[in-house]
């Protein structure tokens, strides 16, 4: 939740003034307040982050609306005698970057926002260990690989909010002042080495495609990697754009922003029904879209009101869900570019927060044909 409020602010202050021009600015910020808002209470003191409400294996045997679940819901948190800091310092990121997204339109709470997001990364860089290793219990859903991104992306959002990730730093390079140190210079060479990753006609161009072209990194929920991808391609050729740079080089070869904001395209349109299955992967979106979505909330009809065990009927039903989880970024396809259209399917059929927020950012970057990055450059 914390990642996708970071993504969402990202996108806003990149392309807000895109999101106004097609009615969809308001309901953006009052997402990723209504978030926000739920991070802030999380973190009562200092030193202290709730983050988990419920037990996963309890909650895994329950289908029904959370809302109308009864059972308990017990809380987990981090602290200085069980730390967690990359849940603390993606939760300072989040909270930094939404500070920027309402400094203007709402300065006080814009303040608070930055307040909690200070002490978040206080409490993250002076008590590192990661969350997996001091709560054993998370780690079947949520295990952590290490928490040194975190702190440079809460790190990077912190520079950009107080004024004092490869992409996001690049940004310095591009707009920040004529001295800017030689290690940050670094991020924009790693930046430039990820587009021309991208890029499938680059020498560098990974191989990690399906056969159409969508990026492929891990059958779990397919589409969060080529998704934000493209989105990062999208904000690196906006930058390019912005700063007046007309190519970068990759190998021998010269690409221009263009090039990049092509790759992205390529990848919204499949997302959006340019595939194999000739399906859009946004729910609600197009004329033929999954029907299965494996999401308690959809599959239960709105006058039913089921208990945990009587809700698995409508988990197993063989009939399409009755309510549409509109705007809903499903897993995705197979390798294969197949895709399973069955509720019990959760590996393709699953939508998370994170990937509406990275459909957002990429489709908010796509309103216009090119763009030019003003809102905090």
């Amino acid at each position: 939740m914390a990642f996708t409020a970071t993504v969402l602010s990202w996108a806003i202050l990149e392309y807000g003034d895109q999101m106004k021009v097609v009615d969809q600015l308001e309901p953006a910020q009052n997402s990723l307040k209504w978030i926000t808002d739920y991070l802030i209470n999380a973190h009562p003191t200092d030193n202290v982050l709730y983050i988990q409400v419920g037990n996963p294996k309890v909650d895994h045997s329950c289908w029904t609306r959370p809302e109308d679940m009864t059972e308990r819901r017990p809380l987990t948190q981090v602290n200085t005698s069980a730390p967690g800091t990359e849940v603390a310092a993606e939760t300072a990121a989040a909270l930094a970057a939404a500070s920027l997204v309402f400094k203007t339109t709402d300065p006080t709470y814009s303040s608070s926002l930055l307040k909690h997001a200070v002490q978040l990364f206080i409490f993250a860089d002076k008590y590192r260990e990661s969350y997996s290793i001091s709560i054993p219990e998370v780690q079947t859903y949520y295990n952590s690989t290490g928490y040194g991104d975190e702190l440079l992306w809460a790190a990077s959002w912190l520079y950009h909010a107080t004024g004092i990730m490869r992409v996001l730093l690049s940004r310095v390079s591009f707009f920040g002042s004529k001295d800017v140190s030689d290690s940050l210079k670094k991020y924009k060479i790693s930046a430039e080495a990820v587009m021309c990753n991208l890029l499938p006609k680059s020498p560098s161009a990974t191989s990690s495609r399906t056969h159409s072209g969508l990026i492929w990194v891990s059958e779990w929920d397919a589409l969060q990697h080529p998704v934000a991808s493209a989105f990062l391609a999208v904000v690196y050729s906006d930058y390019m754009l912005s700063s007046r740079t007309a190519k970068i080089w990759c190998g021998g070869d010269i690409f221009t922003p263009q090039d990049l904001r092509e790759f992205a395209i390529s990848q919204a349109d499949y997302v959006l029904g340019n595939n194999p299955m000739k399906m859009s992967y946004l729910v609600g979106y197009g004329d033929k879209y999954p029907q299965y979505v494996h999401h308690r909330g959809a599959s239960i009809p709105a006058d039913e009101k089921p208990g945990c065990k009587e809700g698995f009927t409508w988990l197993d039903s063989d009939e399409p869900n009755p309510n549409i989880a509109m705007g809903a970024l499903v897993g995705g396809p197979f390798l294969n570019e197949s895709y399973v259209d069955l509720r019990n399917n959760s590996m393709q059929g699953e939508p998370t927060t994170y990937n509406s927020a990275v459909i957002v950012a990429l489709l908010s970057g796509l309103v216009t044909t090119s763009s030019v990055v003003r809102s905090f450059a």
